[in-house]
């Protein structure tokens, strides 16, 4: 029989912004790709039924984000510690498990928020101006058939194990939701997303004839970067 152990005693992993950033460089690079050829597939659409002249910046910046109602920015892997306790035959089998379960959360725009009314073009700097909802954590995907389990107790019945399984999932879910929206992850976010939308309304306007234009972005209720 291990020793007991408290559930308040069970560390919780701390995020290393260091490893954070370092992953998010590697899994931002295939969402920009991704990103890219969205935004040329809607450039080339513009094109084939768009009008002849370049017309509004606004409106082919618009036409960039359409049908896309939600865009992916960003994914963390994370590994929430939990733990979970059992107690039958009132108090005379005790049972414990902690678990760690791998978990993956996705942050995502929801670009059928961006209309009109959030861009703005200033024709004497080039400039566009874009505001931005904010950045959405998705659900917490669960990779339980990777999960890692510590059971503790003289016996553990099988409908103990199964409550402790379902206990520890429900309380993966809250960490992994937790953890996700600590600012460290939350900025990386928000960065992935500012440079995703940069690249979906750059391409399609430099193409269609506007040259280099500035593009600034900001989310709402935040203040916009003069520089």
């Amino acid at each position: 029989m291990v020793g007991n152990m408290n559930s308040s005693e069970t560390p919780s992993p701390r995020p290393d912004p260091g490893k954070q950033k370092s992953l998010a460089r590697i899994q931002a690079v295939p969402w920009l790709l991704f990103i890219a050829m969205l935004a040329l597939a809607a450039f080339f659409a513009w094109r084939a039924y768009g009008p002849d002249d370049l017309g509004d910046p606004l409106s082919t910046s618009v036409t960039a984000f359409e049908k896309q109602n939600s865009l992916t920015v960003f994914s963390a892997q994370l590994s929430p510690v939990v733990a979970s306790t059992d107690s039958r035959l009132f108090g005379a089998i005790q049972s414990r498990q902690v678990a760690v379960i791998p978990a993956r959360v996705n942050y995502t725009l929801d670009l059928s928020q961006v209309d009109a009314s959030r861009l703005a073009w200033d024709d004497a700097n080039r400039t566009l101006h874009v505001q931005l909802p904010p950045v959405q954590v998705g659900k917490p995907n669960l990779d339980e058939a990777r999960a890692q389990y510590l059971r503790e107790g003289i016996w553990i019945s099988r409908n103990a194990q199964d409550k402790l399984t379902r206990d520890n999932t429900r309380l993966a879910e809250q960490q992994a939701v937790e953890q996700a929206t600590n600012p460290v992850l939350m900025d990386l976010a928000r960065t992935a997303a500012k440079e995703a939308v940069e690249q979906n309304l750059a391409i399609p306007l430099q193409v269609a004839g506007y040259g280099d234009v500035i593009i600034k972005i900001r989310f709402d209720g935040e203040e916009e970067n003069t520089q």
